[in-house]
């Protein structure tokens, strides 16, 4: 099945980081991110953010830990108890969930799975 890319212009890393596994993809030398450029971050929290978007074509191809890393400086500057700082940590909760099944630590990705959930169903009742 075909998946909607968002920003179609920007390549896939070379692989999929699994720790341990791989090299580590900014630390090691060997690593797909090394010494690359990190997309900037907007002094702003935004949906429409180029490194938003980044975010959910890596996660849906995927790239887990890449997703997670890609919303983690969003998380960070949206503001404290806002909406979109708690989707934020939803969906790096479910990238950390991704991970944990790649490695076979099923109890683990339930456990962040289902924190993500609980954060999510309270935007829904917001």
């Amino acid at each position: 099945m075909l998946r909607r890319r968002w920003l179609p212009e920007k390549s896939f890393p070379s692989y999929a980081y699994l720790p341990g596994r791989q090299p580590h993809p900014v630390r090691d030398p060997a690593g797909h991110s090394y010494n690359s450029e990190a997309m900037p971050l907007a002094a702003e929290a935004s949906l429409d953010s180029d490194i938003f978007l980044w975010g959910l074509d890596l996660f849906n191809h995927g790239y887990y830990w890449e997703a997670h890393e890609a919303w983690e400086g969003l998380w960070q500057v949206a503001d404290r108890g806002a909406p979109l700082r708690t989707l934020f940590k939803g969906l790096i909760l479910f990238s950390a969930a991704g991970v944990n099944i790649r490695e076979g630590k099923q109890a683990a990705a339930m456990r962040h799975a289902g924190r993500a959930a609980a954060l999510l169903r309270r935007l829904n009742t917001a």
